[in-house]
């Protein structure tokens, strides 16, 4: 796989700021929004991204600016998109088995909503009836994604509103003459078939009849991203032409214009991201060769939690000859990156960048066994500045009462 930045650069980056160190490509990201929207161009499609993948500032307020909406899954990311600088309209937070303080929270900065569960839609109506555009989110049963951890549209998943409750649902919207703005799914993560994004939409279709006041609906996010050197990733100009057909559908039947929204997350940001580490230790055991990095599952816990995959290169010696590694951290738990991984000889003090480390990387990070988050650093439009600091002892401690 090719990276955006050359080895030099990250040599240099990691000797200012140290190591682990995450760096980000601004130009990525606009250049994967920028595909989106050229795909979708005129076909009233929204984009909301989906920034549980990466919540720093300094990449929302460059989302912002690019002209994409935000899509957030607690009130405390809606407060970061309003600091961000979103404006309401462009904000939309789809609850998951939260307290309705929560969402009164939400109603009180004037965002777009999407109820989960029949409980809440309950307390939404009798409270707020007409007078509040609210979507729903429904459970298509669907079984799809890359990793049962990451399918959300199974029967057996916690999200959504099943659509077999279908009836209940409208029980709920016709006693409190509820205002139904949009119907809402998503099936899961890395989705490389475009006709599970259409199966879904084919079951929000056959929903319209019962909404007389929908206005869009919400096809969720979960685009597939390559992260081996052989794979694909959804084909996007597929899945925009697919789009186009079944918006034209739902528009016919429902009399109006219907407008399709995603929620592209991983998409957006996975393949802007790099994890620079420093090689500690070389040990030998057996038959097997492990290298020992200054980084563990507290700094990406993708390949322990998902067994995913992260292509890894030796910019120290790119060209040595090649040799089996497993890549380990260094904090007091089993943290396996890589088991017998063919790189480049591998020496102590060598620099290792981990590619596709932009979404869900920092974000799921931790301080476990008191080791501290890696600083985070931004290169946009030829310029690097560092958007987060390493974390201190003093940062550590900093919410103890001593």
């Amino acid at each position: 796989m090719q990276a955006l930045f050359s080895d030099a650069f990250f040599k240099d980056l990691a000797k200012q700021y140290g190591t682990p160190l995450y760096v980000y490509s601004g130009d990525k990201i606009a250049q994967q929004y920028n595909h989106l929207k050229d795909s979708f161009e005129a076909r009233s499609t929204r984009f909301f991204y989906a920034c549980k993948a990466l919540t720093n500032q300094h990449i929302l307020q460059l989302i912002r600016d690019l002209g994409c909406g935000i899509d957030c899954s607690s009130i405390n990311e809606a407060y970061m998109a309003v600091r961000a600088g979103f404006s309401p309209d462009r904000i939309l937070y789809t609850s998951n088995g939260i307290a309705f303080e929560e969402i009164e929270a939400a109603v009180s900065l004037g965002i777009h909503i999407n109820i989960d569960s029949l409980s809440n839609l309950e307390k939404m109506g009798a409270k707020y009836g007409h007078n509040y555009p609210v979507g729903i989110r429904l459970r298509p049963n669907i079984m799809a994604g890359g990793n049962l951890k990451i399918s959300t549209g199974h029967e057996q998943s916690k999200f959504g509103i099943p659509l077999e409750q279908i009836e209940e649902i409208l029980q709920i919207v016709r006693r409190h003459q509820m205002h139904i703005r949009g119907l809402h799914i998503h099936t899961g993560s890395e989705i490389k078939d475009v006709k599970v994004f259409m199966e879904g939409a084919n079951r929000l279709l056959e929903l319209i009849d019962y909404f007389p006041e929908l206005s869009c609906m919400d096809l969720g996010g979960g685009f597939k991203v390559a992260y081996r050197p052989d794979e694909s990733g959804t084909d996007i100009l597929q899945l925009a032409a697919e789009t186009k057909l079944i918006q034209e559908a739902m528009s016919k039947r429902a009399g109006r214009h219907i407008e399709i929204w995603f929620e592209p997350g991983k998409y957006l940001v996975s393949e802007c991201g790099y994890l620079i580490t420093h090689v500690n230790v070389i040990k030998e055991n057996g038959s097997t060769i492990f290298a020992g990095i200054d980084s563990g599952f507290n700094h990406l816990i993708r390949p322990m939690f998902y067994d995913a995959y992260h292509h890894i290169r030796n910019i120290s010696h790119p060209n040595a000859p090649e040799k089996k590694y497993t890549i380990t951290g260094n904090i007091c738990e089993t943290d396996q990156f890589a088991s017998d991984r063919l790189l480049p000889e591998i020496n102590e003090g060598d620099y290792l960048v981990f590619f596709n480390a932009g979404a869900y990387g920092y974000e799921m990070s931790s301080s476990y066994n008191a080791r501290s988050k890696p600083a985070q650093v931004l290169h946009y439009r030829g310029e690097t500045r560092l958007i987060s600091r390493r974390e201190t002892l003093d940062d550590l401690m900093h919410l103890q009462i001593l």
